[in-house]
């Protein structure tokens, strides 16, 4: 039995169990809290999903939720601009409603219902995406209503729907226990899902037989744990999974008794298998002939004496199928395996999509896209909506699909939506191709925002900006990749004037009733003023429940208090169960028409872009290990910058070389559709040919000013906005590019330490000042620390341009970073365009510097930087600290090697690791077991110890004798 919250004395601390807000593996979470403020988070020893395991980014929830980034960052009250461009204005919760309802219902009655748009988000909470759903299709009339699952999910599901009849993830997290063989094919899981990769490395040191298949274009950590490793081609996913099916079938190595039984369409597919041989699957796919047959081989469960029985392989995948513009056909040529070689509805067998966001299944569940309704039902079928209706009590709801994502900004570009609201997410980060989608937020008359952070991208565009609460807050249900519904519960008062996400598309949706449906019963009877939060709540979830009555998701089973009492249960759960379904198909029966299963005749278009003359590069695009989506919530937090601190653009170091790059040097990456300036940095991981940006860099951390003076956007400022024609789901993962080094003579370089309630406001300010320069990016930076909330937080501008910047735009830096004060030594040349600032900070043993600021030439920020973040004494050095050149004084050059943070959680640098490594003796295994000894490093969340292992295993021989 779940208890849902550990109670106390007012005053004291309380526990409270919740869920992770951040990616599909759905970890429980338990928050410690004192009175109102939220002081602690561990993860929940009793949730199926993580057994107590939290990822970097989930142990850290407390620091996001603390005081003073609620200060500093979160949108506290409603607020309203007067005119575009200009400062908004705080205005009462009844004012802003009742504007947004007629404005809403003002362009509905001289355009119509589908001259509005609602754009919503995976992160939302089950009963939120409901009510919104109804708002649009029910009240409004529109299925313009999308959500940033189409950017993560809409493949899997278009795939899953296409050969197995339901979006419905067949298999479970226990599976990876039981499987012979895992294929993880794009997706980097040890940095995407980390506690389910945790999960990985508990079977194979369980069962070290089993073999692990990674394909992925780059060598990422994942790849590093593989049996197998296919680095191949991007794009060639589906001509790599037919090449496999191809030698099955030419091996007799497949299940023809399951294909007969249980499926239908393998002899449609045959033409299509019959072009892919092996010889020209492995020259377009860039593999060996024989990594091919062994992934067959091993994929179909023959892993030794071929009179053995077979074997079970489990598939994990997540966005390099989906962001493709042949993203449908990749996810339907891997189910194609699973069903040739009858490797589904068994323990350890089965395809599992690993979904990006803690709620994208849940929205789909809803029928929170453009293209479905409640409960998995299909828009464009007659029966499916007057099902729908009759449950909200309407004679009809929209048979015309809505716009989706990408295309819903599009019209917006073009007029004809003309009213927009965006909830839980930051289309202007986020979407790609950029400039048109600032240009949908410019041209759009109307745009709400219900946002809880203050500060994104896209709250520059809004007229109206609506305060959600968050994290920690909130109350309701989200499902994970297994299809494992979770309660959500608030363990604090949401702050400020922040209202649920729900309750504002509920007050909004009653307002806009009066215009659209005057004198007639509310649709949305949920709450009054006398209803709690947690009822209203499950009152809403009561009813998405019945809609979900004989479906193939059906949960009418299943209730709060069941899962309050239980814990996190599986769909589906249906009235009378005892409970939820581990494992889909087990039976070998399907949701389709005649019961089976469908081998579906996709073409898959390749590359939405392929290299050339003009742009010869292919860029990709992924995850950092410790940040999340935009950094909204996780850029909060200065320890989670450790690992991978400052925006840069990766390239193999022949590239490098060939375009005349060093290492840290600036370079323009352009596409067809736009240019963004940053470092390039080499890496192991990247094939020649191709170059990787993380997808996290918006224009919140990046920035710039292009040649015509326009302000640059981030990576997705690059990205095409193609799409997999059957799914719509954008191919964000590939982008033909060049990569020109760029001359911008003039740099700067500019630091401070900063009070914890200070840093965000500073940080904020500073970037505000990026489209002053060609180049810039402004961060965060902690010091390395294991203990709570660090005291301080660094703030780092890193600029460039082809001139130095005026004296008064350097005067200001200097004022925000706390370098106008009295005590700072100072140098200037403004001829040579050279400006030296350091702030010294008197300390009981000695001083440190608090501040710098390096204009001009800033060579010297390589070690000036260690001084700084390792808070070294700065009494030897003097004025020395003013000097130019990249050579450090004595006794300097142990700060500047190895500072990356690579163990978050405890602090641990890569100098103080290779220390460390350099003393130990022993094979790789006891010599990782006694570094984790000596630095406690991977210790404890584990997200840093496949690189721990990578460290090992890449020391050079004469180190291990020490």
């Amino acid at each position: 039995m779940i208890a849902s919250t550990h109670s106390a004395p007012t005053g004291l601390p309380q526990e409270t169990r919740s869920t992770c807000p951040y990616c599909g593996v759905g970890c429980g979470v338990i928050i410690e809290t004192e009175g109102k403020a939220i002081t602690g988070v561990r993860g929940d020893p009793d949730h199926p999903a993580n057994f107590g395991r939290l990822c970097t980014k989930g142990a850290t929830l407390h620091l996001s939720a603390s005081a003073s980034v609620t200060r500093q960052m979160r949108l506290l009250q409603p607020l309203v601009r007067l005119t575009r461009g200009s400062e908004p204005e705080p205005l009462a919760w009844d004012a802003a409603l009742d504007l947004a309802a007629n404005r809403f219902a003002g362009t509905i009655a001289a355009h119509g219902p589908d001259s509005v748009g609602f754009y919503v988000s995976g992160q939302l909470l089950t009963e939120d995406y409901y009510v919104f759903n109804k708002l649009a299709k029910g009240l409004v009339g529109t299925n313009n209503i999308d959500t940033n699952s189409r950017l993560c999910m809409s493949s899997a599901a278009a795939g899953y729907k296409a050969t197995l009849g339901a979006d419905a993830p067949p298999a479970c997290y226990d599976d990876v226990a039981h499987a012979d063989c895992l294929f993880i094919i794009g997706s980097n899981t040890a940095w995407a899902h980390p506690v389910l990769f945790r999960r990985i490395e508990d079977a194979r040191a369980a069962r070290p037989d089993m073999k692990i298949i990674v394909v992925d274009p780059r060598r990422t950590d994942t790849a590093a744990c593989a049996d197998l490793f296919l680095q191949i081609k991007p794009g060639s996913d589906a001509v790599l999974m037919a090449g496999m099916l191809h030698l099955m079938q030419r091996q007799a190595w497949l299940d023809t008794d399951y294909i007969a039984a249980h499926t239908s369409g393998f002899a449609a597919l045959q033409p299509q298998l019959a072009t892919c041989t092996p010889e020209r699957v492995a020259r377009e796919c860039g593999i060996a002939l024989a990594d091919l047959l062994q992934a067959a081989r091993w994929f179909v469960g023959m892993h030794g004496d071929s009179t053995a029985p077979r074997g079970r392989t489990l598939s994990l995948y997540c966005q390099g199928l989906n962001q493709s513009s042949a993203g449908t056909a990749n996810n339907a040529a891997l189910v194609h395996l699973h069903l040739a070689t009858g490797q589904i509805g068994k323990p350890g067998a089965g395809p599992l999509s690993l979904t990006g966001q803690a709620n994208a299944m849940g929205g789909r569940e809803v029928g929170g896209m453009s293209n479905l309704l409640s409960a998995h039902r299909d828009l464009g079928l007659p029966q499916h909506r007057a099902e729908v209706a009759a449950l909200w009590g309407l004679s009809e709801v929209p048979a015309k699909p809505g716009k989706t994502a990408v295309e819903m900004f599009e019209a917006a570009a073009d007029g004809e939506i003309r009213a927009l609201w965006i909830a839980c997410t930051n289309p202007a980060q986020s979407l790609p191709h950029q400039s048109a989608v600032r240009r949908a937020l410019e041209r759009a008359e109307f745009v709400v925002l219900q946002e809880a952070f203050a500060h994104t991208a896209t709250a520059a565009y809004a007229d109206l900006l609506l305060p959600a609460s968050t994290w920690g807050e909130k109350t309701g249900t989200v499902t994970n990749s297994e299809r494992r519904i979770s309660r959500v519960r608030s363990a604090v008062p949401a702050a400020g004037a922040a209202r649920h996400d729900w309750q504002i598309a509920l007050q909004f949706a009653q307002r806009l009733e009066q215009h659209l449906r005057p004198g007639m019963p509310t649709l949305f009877p949920y709450a009054d003023h006398n209803t709690s939060a947690e009822a209203a709540t499950e009152a809403i979830w009561n009813e998405h429940r019945e809609s979900t009555r004989g479906r193939d998701l059906d949960i009418t089973g299943l209730s709060y208090a069941r899962l309050d009492t239980a814990g996190p249960q599986q769909w589906p759960l249906p009235e009378g169960a005892t409970h939820g379904r581990k494992r889909l198909y087990e039976d070998g029966v399907f949701p389709t028409p005649d019961g089976r299963a469908r081998f579906a005749v996709l073409q898959a278009q390749g590359l939405a872009e392929s290299p050339g003359l003009r742009y010869p590069f292919l860029l990709t695009t992924g995850r950092l290990r410790d940040q999340w989506h935009g950094m909204s919530r996780t850029g909060t937090v200065a320890r989670l910058s450790g690992h991978a601190g400052a925006p840069c653009v990766q390239m193999h170091a022949q590239d490098m070389a060939r375009q005349g790059l060093q290492e840290g040097a600036l370079a323009c990456v352009t596409s067809a559709r736009a240019s963004i300036v940053l470092p390039v940095e080499a890496s192991h991981e990247v094939a020649p040919g191709q170059a990787f940006i993380a997808m996290h860099w918006g224009s919140e951390w990046l920035g710039g000013q292009s040649a015509a003076g326009r302000a640059l956007a981030g990576v997705n400022a690059l990205t095409t906005q193609e799409r997999c024609p059957i799914s719509q789901q954008p191919a964000l993962k590939h982008t033909a590019v060049k990569i020109l080094k760029v001359d911008l003579p003039w740099q700067l370089c500019a630091m401070a330490w900063f009070p914890e309630d200070e840093a965000l406001r500073a940080r904020n300010a500073l970037a505000a000042l990026m489209d002053a320069f060609a180049f810039a990016s402004c961060t965060l930076f902690a010091a390395p620390s294991s203990s709570g909330t660090p005291q301080r937080i660094g703030v780092c501008l890193a600029a460039a341009g082809h001139y130095a910047a005026p004296d008064a735009l350097l005067e200001r830096i200097e004022e925000l970073l706390g370098l106008a004060s009295e005590g700072t030594l100072r140098y200037a040349d403004r001829r040579q365009g050279q400006r030296r600032a350091a702030r010294l900070v008197r300390g009981a043993a000695h001083n440190t510097l608090g501040a710098l600021l390096l204009a001009g030439d800033t060579e010297a920020q390589h070690w000036l930087t260690g001084v700084l973040q390792h808070e070294l004494p700065t009494d030897p050095y003097g004025r020395m600290l003013l000097a130019p050149g990249a050579k450090p004084p004595r006794g300097t050059q142990g700060a500047v090697a190895g500072a990356r943070q690579v163990c978050s959680c405890l602090g641990v640098s890569e100098g103080a690791i290779a220390d460390a490594l350099a003393r130990l003796a022993g094979d790789a295994a006891a010599r990782l077991s006694a570094l984790q000894a000596q630095l406690r490093c991977g210790t404890q969340c584990g997200s840093c110890v496949p690189e721990l292992r990578r460290l090992v295993q890449g020391t050079p021989a004469q180190a291990r004798a020490a």
